[in-house]
C-alpha cells in the first residue's frame, strides 16, 4: 500500500481523526474550564450565556490569587516536599530494586512477596496507624510529616529491580573480570542502563507529592506549613463561589507539572518501555 493509494489516504485520515477525538475528550475538559480564569468579571462562566473562549481577557483573578493567599509558600512547601521525596525514593528504590534482583541471598523472595503483598492495602486502610507514628515522632504539622510516609514507594522499588534484572549477566561478569566491586558495579553499570526508570520514578514521585491533598489535610495544622494543594482548597473559603479565582490556582498548581512532564517526556516515554518487563 503506497502514499498514493486512495485507500492508505483513508485509513490515515481515519486515524488522524481518532486521534483529534481522543484530544478534545481528553483535554477539552481540562482546558475549557481553565480558560474561564482569563475572563472578566462580567462574563458568565456557566449557562447558556458563556462562551468558551472569554470576551475580553483578563489577568484580574491572578492577581487576586496571588494578593490574597501567599502562593508563594504554598507553592516552596510543596516543592519542599517535592524534593524531598525525590531524592528519598531514587535513593532508596535503586538500592532497595539492586538488593532484590541479586540473587542467592536467603529471603529475597519473601521481601519480594511482601512488597507484593503491601501494595494490596490503599492508602486510606494505614492512614491512622501512619499518623500515630508521625505523632510519635513529634512531626505533624510539619513538612517531615507530610514527607515521611511517601519516603520510598513500593512500586518505585518494583520498577528499579526489573530495570535491574533486563540487564544481560554478560556485563556484570564482564565487570567482575575486570575487578569491579559492588558499589563501583552498582554505581558504573546498573545505574547508568537504568536512566529511562529513574526518569519515571522521578517524574511520577514529584507528581504525586505535588498534588497529594488527603495526606497534608491530615497532618498540617498551620497556614503557613499548607502545601499547594490545601492551599487552593482555602481559596473557596477565602473567596466565596469566585470560580475564577479557583480556576486561576488550579492552572497555576498545572504550571510546574507541566513544565517538568514535557521537559522530560522522550526519557518519560523511554523508561516506560524499559520498565516493561516482568516483576
Amino acid at each position: 500500500m503506497t502514499r498514493t493509494d486512495p485507500r492508505g489516504r483513508t485509513l490515515r485520515a481515519v486515524h488522524y481523526l481518532v486521534l483529534a477525538l481522543v484530544l478534545v475528550l481528553l483535554v477539552g475538559p481540562l482546558v475549557v474550564p481553565l480558560l474561564s480564569s482569563f475572563k472578566s468579571g462580567q462574563e458568565d462562566l456557566f449557562g447558556a450565556n458563556a462562551d468558551v473562549l472569554p470576551r475580553q481577557w483578563s489577568t484580574h483573578a491572578f492577581a487576586d490569587l496571588f494578593e490574597k493567599i501567599p502562593m508563594g509558600t504554598y507553592m516552596a512547601n510543596s516543592a519542599i516536599v517535592a524534593l524531598l521525596s525525590i531524592v528519598s525514593n531514587v535513593a532508596l528504590a535503586t538500592t532497595a530494586g539492586y538488593m532484590l534482583s541479586r540473587r542467592g541471598w536467603r529471603g529475597r523472595n519473601a521481601v519480594f512477596y511482601a512488597l507484593i503483598a503491601a501494595m494490596m492495602f490503599p492508602f486510606e486502610s494505614v492512614m491512622i496507624s501512619l499518623f500515630a507514628q508521625v505523632r510519635d515522632l513529634g512531626a505533624v504539622d510539619t513538612l517531615i510529616g507530610v514527607w515521611l510516609p511517601g519516603a520510598v514507594a513500593v512500586l518505585n522499588v518494583l520498577l528499579m529491580r526489573a530495570a535491574f534484572l533486563a540487564l544481560p549477566k554478560e556485563i556484570e561478569d564482564a565487570a567482575l573480570l575486570d575487578g569491579a566491586t559492588e558499589w563501583q558495579r552498582f554505581w558504573r553499570i546498573f545505574l547508568p542502563n537504568a536512566k529511562g526508570v529513574l526518569t519515571v520514578i522521578t517524574l511520577t514521585t514529584f507528581i504525586t507529592a505535588w498534588d497529594e491533598f488527603l495526606w497534608p489535610l491530615v497532618v498540617l495544622r498551620s497556614d503557613e506549613n499548607f502545601t499547594l494543594m490545601l492551599g487552593l482548597a482555602s481559596l473557596q473559603g477565602a473567596f466565596g463561589f469566585d470560580y475564577r479565582v479557583v480556576l486561576a490556582g488550579a492552572l497555576v498548581a498545572l504550571v510546574p507539572v507541566a513544565i517538568v512532564f514535557f521537559a522530560a517526556q522522550k526519557h518519560f516515554f523511554r523508561g516506560m518501555e524499559e520498565g516493561g518487563v516482568k516483576f
